[in-house]
């Protein structure tokens, strides 16, 4: 069955997307992206309450070295131009033994408004936070330790136009299969009603 027609179906199950997504090449995945709108990924995040845990290591397998780049090509829901909604959020592992990830956003406005560096993490013992997602995408913070060499340099997202993007918020991440998440951003503790799919390149 095709994705799109599994995902319309009543009574879709959140395994049924995942074993549809992980028969599908990388190539595959990623020309999905264009097409994956709000309406889309909203379905998606609401089935993806009932996938499997995701943790760190979906986002950076445990067998890549810390400091190495992981890179997730992404879509999101920001009505912005179509140029614009297409990103990548690049993450490592932090080489403090934390278990954190260090990461930053890529896309065609970063020379603009600056790389949106954050620090992920699982979400821990927080009820409120667990009901949103498995592990949280964090801006309140940035690394604060030796990030990826080739990574533009570290700077706070209250600085310039950063503040009005990424300062503050926070996203919330759920398995949708074994190479793609799915996002839902939050402005402190209010839901801006905005999601982003996220495919781990191979």
């Amino acid at each position: 069955m095709d994705f799109f027609e599994l995902l319309a179906k009543p009574g879709a199950r959140a395994s049924e997307v995942a074993t549809c997504l992980d028969a599908m090449t990388h190539g595959q995945r990623v020309d999905l992206l264009p097409r994956l709108d709000r309406a889309v990924q909203k379905r998606l995040y609401t089935l993806a309450s009932l996938s499997a845990p995701v943790g760190v290591e979906h986002f950076v397998p445990a067998e890549v070295e810390a400091r190495c780049e992981v890179r997730h090509l992404g879509r999101n829901t920001l009505p912005l131009p179509r140029a614009h909604t297409r990103f990548e959020k690049r993450f490592c592992r932090a080489g403090d033994g934390s278990g954190r990830l260090f990461g930053y956003n890529e896309a065609p406005s970063r020379d603009l408004i600056g790389p949106g560096y954050f620090v992920a993490r699982p979400v821990g013992d927080d009820a409120v936070w667990a009901s949103r997602g498995d592990v949280v995408i964090d801006y309140f913070e940035v690394p604060d330790g030796p990030v990826a060499p080739t990574w533009p340099a570290v700077v706070s997202n209250k600085q310039g136009l950063q503040r009005f993007v990424y300062h503050g918020t926070r996203d919330f991440m759920r398995r949708v299969a074994q190479a793609v998440s799915i996002g839902a951003a939050y402005k402190g503790e209010r839901s801006l009603g905005s999601y982003f799919v996220l495919v781990r390149e191979d």
